[in-house]
């Protein structure tokens, strides 16, 4: 449920609020690796979701800024349209 909010809260940001958060988390992710490799770090699952926050928002980086290509068809398709398989 907490990744759905989230994801909405990215739908909602232009790609340069993207970007200062993409700073932003991978800060975080840095101090938190940091944190973990000097035994100071209680929530080690947090390394985890930083880290899926950060594809998250590279996710939607990507989507508002590359043009919708359409879909190719499968090897397989092509063959059984040309009547070889």
């Amino acid at each position: 449920m907490k990744s759905t909010k989230y994801l909405e809260s990215l739908k909602d940001k232009s790609v340069e609020e993207l970007n200062v958060e993409l700073v932003s988390s991978k800060k975080e992710l840095f101090n938190l690796r940091f944190q973990n490799a000097t035994n100071q770090l209680d929530n080690t699952a947090r390394i985890g979701e930083v880290r899926k926050n950060i594809a998250r928002i590279l996710s939607a980086i990507t989507k508002r800024t590359k043009p919708a290509q359409p879909a190719k068809k499968s090897k397989r398709k092509r063959a059984i349209a040309k009547g070889l398989a």
